[in-house]
């Protein structure tokens, strides 16, 4: 197989897609949290329960993430090693990242939907949260494509 085996591709393909679906989906929450905010009333829900909506489905792909990482070092023949600092970093920095989303920016959603509680400051938690999570993807990639310590 190896890094150059069309299962491998695939699974490649497979990862790529699922960090530019799942991370893609969530990386602009704060936009909708404060066109939620801005708006108010009727609109301002319907706002903020699509974008939920939009979270949780996005969620699946970005679970799917490490799965697909995993099944690459797998099938990569030992040009990948769980034990590369690229690799080990990037595990660490994804776990922060869905972390953030599943402590942080998913439960914000939900209270918003339910308005219950302090609606600022929980728009501001889900847009603090998901600019974290911007920010951890952006240095993902950046190992991704330099892989320190290779």
């Amino acid at each position: 197989m190896g890094v150059d085996g069309e299962i491998y591709q695939l699974v490649l393909v497979l990862h790529i897609a699922s960090v530019v679906v799942g991370f893609g989906a969530i990386a602009l929450n704060g936009v909708y949290a404060r066109q939620a905010h801005r708006r108010g009333g009727a609109e301002g829900v319907a706002i903020g329960e699509a974008n939920r909506a939009v979270t949780r489905a996005a969620s699946s792909f970005v679970y799917a993430v490490p799965l697909l990482g995993i099944a690459l070092i797998l099938l990569s023949d030992d040009t990948w090693a769980f034990d590369q600092l690229w690799i080990s970093l990037s595990f660490l920095l994804y776990l922060v990242a869905a972390g953030l989303l599943g402590a942080v920016v998913i439960p914000s959603q939900k209270r918003i939907s339910a308005a219950t509680g302090d609606l600022d400051r929980l728009q501001a938690k889900v847009a603090a949260g998901t600019g974290a999570i911007n920010l951890l993807v952006v240095v993902l990639i950046a190992l991704m494509i330099w892989k320190p310590g290779v």
